[in-house]
C-alpha cells in the first residue's frame, strides 16, 4: 500500500472510488490484479467498511472491477475493441454502398481473435425492426441472430432482418460465415443507401446475459442500427448491434 492520500478529512464512496479509478489507470495494481484487501483499504482511507463497500459497488457499476466471494476485488482484463464502422457513402464493397460494419476486420487489425455465433431462424419481426424493414406489423422475416466474441469473450450482438421475399430460399438463410453485402449483391438486391442510428441505454436482462454481463454492472450498451435500401429505395436489410460500453470504442471515419 502507498502512503496515506491527502483528501479530505472524510472521504465520501464517490472520491474513494474515482481515487481508486485513478490509481488503477496509472498501473498502481497491475502487478496482483486485484484491490488490496477490505481492511487495508478502509484504514488507507480512514473510512467505515460501508462506505468502502459503497465505493467498490460504484467500480463494478463502471465495469472497471469484478468481485469473488471469499477471493477479493479483481480489476478487469478485458481490453476494448475500437470498432472502425464504415460510413455511409465513403467505401464501397464490390459496387454497393456497405451495410458491413467492419467488426472482423477492427478486431483483426489489433492483432485478436474474432469469432462469431450465428443463428438463422425466420420469425414475426418485432414491431420496431417491421417498422425498419417498412413491413406490416407481425410480418415474416428472416433473422441471422450472432454473437461476436473477441478472444473469446462476448462483445457484441448483431442481428441481421430482411424482409422474407428479399432472403427466403435465398444463402441468407444456411451461410452463417458469407458477407451479407456479397450475397445481397448476388442475389439481385444490392445496399445503395445505408442510415447509422445511434441510441445507448442499460442493457436488458436477456442482452446481460447473452453478453456475460456483470449483473450489477451498470455500464451501458450502444445499439447501432443500420437500415441498408436498394436501388428502389426500399429497405432489404436491417442490422441491430449491442455494443457495451465498456467492451467497445466506436470510431466513424469521414472524408471531407
Amino acid at each position: 500500500m502507498t502512503s496515506r492520500p491527502q483528501g479530505p478529512k472524510r472521504w465520501s464512496a464517490q472520491q474513494i472510488a474515482e481515487d481508486l479509478r485513478r490509481r488503477m489507470r496509472e498501473g498502481e495494481f497491475r502487478e496482483s490484479g486485484q484491490l488490496p484487501s477490505t481492511r487495508e483499504l478502509v484504514e488507507h482511507y480512514s473510512t467505515s467498511g460501508e462506505t468502502l463497500r459503497q465505493a467498490v459497488l460504484k467500480l463494478k457499476n463502471w465495469g472497471l472491477v469484478t468481485s469473488q466471494q471469499g477471493k477479493g476485488v479483481y480489476i478487469r482484463a478485458i481490453e476494448p475493441v475500437e470498432w472502425h464502422i464504415r460510413s455511409t457513402g465513403l467505401e464501397t464493397h464490390r459496387g454497393s454502398t456497405t451495410v458491413d460494419d467492419g467488426w472482423r476486420a477492427s478486431v483483426e487489425s489489433l492483432g485478436r481473435v474474432p469469432s462469431e455465433d450465428c443463428v438463422i431462424t425466420a420469425e414475426r419481426a418485432p414491431d420496431e425492426v417491421a417498422r425498419w424493414l417498412e413491413l406490416e406489423p407481425g410480418a415474416w422475416a428472416v433473422v441471422r441472430r450472432t454473437l461476436r466474441r473477441c478472444d473469446g469473450v462476448p462483445f457484441q450482438l448483431a442481428d441481421y432482418w430482411f424482409p422474407r421475399d428479399v432472403a427466403m430460399d435465398s444463402p441468407l438463410m444456411d451461410e452463417p460465415d458469407s458477407v451479407v453485402d456479397d450475397v445481397l449483391a448476388d442475389i439481385g438486391h444490392p445496399v445503395v443507401r445505408s442510415r447509422h442510428t445511434l441510441r445507448s441505454w442499460l442493457p436488458t436482462d436477456d442482452e446481460a446475459r447473452r453478453l456475460e454481463l456483470d449483473p450489477d454492472a451498470t455500464n451501458p450498451v450502444t445499439r447501432h442500427v443500420v437500415v441498408g435500401r436498394g436501388a428502389d429505395k426500399k429497405p432489404v436489410c436491417c442490422v441491430t448491434t449491442i455494443a457495451p460500453g465498456d467492451r467497445n470504442v466506436l470510431i466513424y471515419d469521414f472524408e471531407e
